[in-house]
């Protein structure tokens, strides 16, 4: 019998949070971040740091006896970036390794309808 759980993958460009939680959403079984597995911030954000996370979150699913998981990718949003960072891809892929079977995909990435004005003023960010 499979056991399934839902995998939150939060990947902005800073960092990469990764929470594992019940079906319903509503009991986590288990979070990791980036900056949990790398030591310097300009790295919480990478591939690596993503995949690690992913292997972590992966080895307590596999004790608690989850086999298969739901993913769910969701990027800052709001008046924010709209895609999601680096490391979202290298999550999902680590989790597939590890061995979970991996249901569906989704984005839930915030879209607003018209909601506040971006950061940045009118001529945008000047670099």
């Amino acid at each position: 019998m499979t056991k399934w759980a839902l995998a939150h993958i939060y990947a902005s460009y800073n960092n990469i949070i990764i929470t594992l939680t019940d079906p319903t959403g509503a009991e986590t079984i288990t979070k990791c971040t980036g900056g949990m597995v790398v030591k310097s911030q300009k790295d919480e954000s990478s591939p690596y740091a993503a995949m690690k996370a992913a292997e972590m979150v992966a080895d307590v699913a596999k004790e608690k006896g989850i086999d298969s998981i739901h993913v769910r990718v969701r990027a800052p949003g709001g008046n924010k970036d709209l895609s999601p960072g680096p490391g979202a891809q290298a999550a999902i892929r680590a989790l597939a390794r590890a061995g979970l079977r991996i249901g569906r995909i989704e984005d839930v990435t915030p879209i607003p309808h018209d909601g506040t004005k971006k950061k940045g003023g009118r001529r945008g960010r000047r670099v």
